[in-house]
């Protein structure tokens, strides 16, 4: 299929009417597979089977051992309610290959750890405190909250507790369930809304100070009591158990951190962390926007404002908004004095066109920009924005334009000629879509049409301002652009009062300063004052050498 397409370019090409080239387009494979039923069932299966070989030769001081039920089917029911709360609860998660596999294999990676760190103890003769105190209890509620939510991270910390503490001794079942689903939830707290990787640091020192304070309730440290301090020789066994819960929660968020962005790319995901280094604004598409269209980067810039602010009323993602925000209209750079904003006191190229011509190329834009955004790689969300800001709306003023003109060419050759002109097609005036599928997407489409017309308000007030935008969403709403982006109707209404506020803030008026005349005269006066003073001197000093000769 690939060399018949090649063909038909080429077909094409020679006869003038392609370029031979093909548009890029983003890989639609891995979509398909992250989405696939088959590839879900593959994860689950994997996950079953992973918690399976682990219960194979469980220690014999194991809960798990030591149960009146067999290990298989203890472990095996388990591993299936860990699917089934996945699929209940976490849709979002659940839905995508990829997200499943990332839940899932963390729980899976600290079960695993704490089965080798059960065998590490046992085979080196340890104390069996190490079993409970050197367990990675932050491993998984760290890396889901930060990557996926906090829900899932909370997920994350039961599942793991539960499931890890069938490979501890009876004696530490309890200590070690506390301690997990403590550490679990503080951590997870914590690492809510991560902006920086240092609050990653300070998750995992704040998880291994949960871990020392309980070591010493259950006295896994200090068991003897506090006259244990006094005995010659017990600080050095207790400072290296200290030591080792307080530094391994740290340790694992430092891994975590220097981690991080190889787990985004393998699982398509991105942080705000990340989304907070791709608002650069140095990017090389942001710079020669900066430079070819600077008012589409003006625009671009009042947008991410407005998208930014909405989106943190409501809870979405701020940082993911600002950005894409930046990058929706770089398709205008192609051909940037077509679009009002980029050109100033020159001629508008839209004069020699029909409406039909300049309603595509405006269209173009969109493909455009995706066009950009694949080839420089940028991130699968922004290229999702760019095509469905517009979603399927109408280039309502080229629309009107050709309709008019039609209405007067149908008055000057009369009704007998009617049928002779051309007709219009609404479909020729819309942008290809699709429609917003995501909160972040409809914030952005909403401030992109609210920023733009914004400014043909010729005398700016709050009032004119709130009807604007009031007027531009229900516009939205009854055309169905915002059907598929799950933004309810009190999402709207923040949305509308965020929009309102900032964009009063933005075109406030001034107040208009009188001229001082008076200052102005007085001035004058000053000058002419100085003038006739150094006259007179010159003249005195004129006078005097002449009587001195």
């Amino acid at each position: 299929m690939g060399f018949i397409d090649a063909f038909k370019r080429w077909r094409l090409a020679q006869k003038g009417m392609s370029s031979g080239k093909k548009r890029r387009t983003s890989a639609g494979k891995a979509t398909s597979v992250d989405q696939s039923l088959s590839a879900r069932l593959l994860v689950y299966v994997s996950f079953i089977l992973g918690m399976f070989l682990l219960s194979v030769g469980a220690p014999e001081d194991s809960v798990l051992a030591n149960s009146e039920y067999p290990a298989t089917l203890i472990i095996i029911a388990l591993a299936l309610v860990a699917v089934l709360v996945l699929n209940l609860n976490y849709g979002a998660t659940s839905r995508r290959s990829g997200r499943s596999l990332l839940a899932l294999g963390t729980v899976l990676l600290q079960v695993c750890l704490v089965r080798l760190l059960v065998e590490i103890v046992d085979a080196n003769g340890m104390d069996t405190s190490y079993k409970v105190l050197l367990a990675p209890y932050v491993l998984a509620p760290l890396l889901l909250a930060v990557l996926l939510n906090r829900r899932v991270g909370v997920y994350g910390t039961i599942m793991s507790g539960i499931l890890g503490a069938l490979f501890m001794p009876l004696a530490w079942l309890l200590p070690f369930i506390v301690i997990s689903f403590s550490t679990g939830i503080v951590v997870t707290y914590i690492a809510q809304d991560v902006r920086k990787r240092g609050r990653l640091l300070r998750a995992g020192l704040y998880g291994g100070l949960v871990v020392l304070i309980f070591a010493f309730g259950f006295e896994i440290i200090g068991s003897g009591g506090f006259t244990n301090f006094q005995t010659p020789g017990m600080w050095e066994p207790i400072a290296i158990k200290c030591g080792a819960a307080l530094g391994l929660g740290f340790f694992i968020a430092l891994l975590i951190s220097g981690l991080m962005p190889v787990i985004e790319g393998i699982f398509s995901l991105t942080t705000e962390i990340s989304w907070l280094e791709l608002s650069d604004l140095n990017h090389k598409l942001l710079r020669q926007m900066q430079l070819e269209a600077p008012g589409t980067f003006h625009h671009s810039l009042v947008v991410a404002s407005l998208a930014e602010a909405a989106a943190e009323e409501i809870g979405a993602n701020a940082p993911m908004c600002r950005v894409c925000a930046y990058f929706h209209d770089i398709g205008k750079l192609n051909k940037p004095e077509y679009f009002i904003e980029n050109q100033g006191a020159t001629l508008n190229p839209h004069d020699t066109l029909t409406p039909t011509m300049s309603a595509l190329v405006i269209v173009a834009h969109v493909k455009d920009g995706v066009d950009l955004a694949v080839k420089h790689n940028l991130n699968p969300r922004i290229i999702d924005v760019i095509k469905e800001h517009h979603g399927d709306s109408l280039v309502y003023y080229f629309y009107h334009k050709a309709r008019e003109q039609l209405a007067a060419a149908e008055e000057a050759q009369g009704s007998e000629k009617k049928d002779d002109l051309p007709e219009i097609n609404e479909k020729n005036f819309r942008y290809p879509g699709p429609r917003p599928r995501s909160v972040e997407s409809g914030i952005i489409s909403l401030a992109d049409a609210c920023e733009s017309a914004s400014r043909s308000l010729k005398k700016p007030t709050p009032s004119k301002i709130s009807s604007l935008v009031d007027e531009l969403v229900m516009k939205r709403i009854s055309d169905g652009q915002l059907d598929n982006c799950q933004l309810t109707l009190k999402d709207l209404k923040k949305i509308r009062s965020s929009f309102t506020k900032t964009l009063q803030s933005m075109l406030h008026s001034r107040i208009e300063y009188p001229k001082d005349d008076e200052g102005t005269s007085r001035g004058k006066k000053k000058a002419a004052k100085k003038k006739t003073t150094l006259v007179e001197s010159k003249s005195d000093s004129l006078s005097e050498k002449a009587k001195s000769a």
